[in-house]
């Protein structure tokens, strides 16, 4: 298994949709907003936790295709669907090592757009924070729509239409609990605790979603 993450964290990163183009177009997403709304700092900061999450969240869309793609096309899939270890456990590994090349460089940029945004220290922590919990939930979702679609020839779309509408809670929960760290009348444990309890439901959901598919496909 440790071999298998190695080897998906450098395809990860060299495939079409890596770390850096990831990072390079969360950082566009975000340096547009303020040309839209004009140079009111007072609003880009009440709204930055809100931008720095949907950029990462639609960064985060990138590559999901290419997951199970790249083993598809050099024949590799095959060989992990008749391997002995659970076919799950291996999509865990995939997801792991995915987001360690695609989530976790978006996760590390996040303080540098969040000035950006002119949010304060305290936003700019808790965004971090909710984004290390929360960027892991939207590559497990992206597990089972790379599945589905890895058999279609141009099957990115389908990732993202099929990957978008279960994102949207990860989206609610982490801008709540970003929020909720600056503003004193709303907790922050609350939607923090609901976003870990949604990362670990998809944990276990996504990989096993993502083996069905992929079974259904190779039959």
């Amino acid at each position: 298994m440790t071999v298998l993450l190695l080897r998906d964290l450098k395809l990860s990163v060299r495939a079409g949709g890596g770390a850096l183009i990831g990072v390079l177009f969360f950082m566009t997403v975000v340096a547009v907003i303020p040309f839209g709304v004009g140079p009111d700092l007072n609003l880009l900061s009440r709204i930055g936790p809100a931008i720095v999450w949907i950029g990462a969240l639609l960064s985060a869309l990138l590559g999901l295709d290419r997951m199970f793609q790249t083993d598809r096309e050099d024949g590799s899939l095959d060989l992990i669907l008749m391997q002995e270890h659970p076919l799950a456990l291996t999509v865990l590994v995939k997801c792991l090592a995915h987001w360690l090349g695609n989530g976790l460089p978006l996760v590390i940029a996040s303080p540098l757009l969040g000035l950006f945004m002119n949010m304060s220290e305290v936003a700019i922590g808790a965004t971090m924070l909710t984004l290390l919990v929360g960027t892991p939930a939207l590559t497990f979702i992206g597990a089972v729509g790379a599945a589905v679609a890895v058999a279609l020839p141009r099957g990115g779309l389908l990732v993202s239409i099929l990957v978008l509408p279960l994102a949207i809670p990860v989206l609610i929960f982490g801008v709540s609990a970003s929020y909720a760290a600056v503003e004193d009348p709303a907790p922050f444990m609350p939607p923090f605790l609901i976003l870990v309890a949604i990362t670990m439901f998809f944990a276990v959901i996504g990989p096993i979603g993502a083996a069905l598919a992929l079974r259904n496909t190779a039959d």
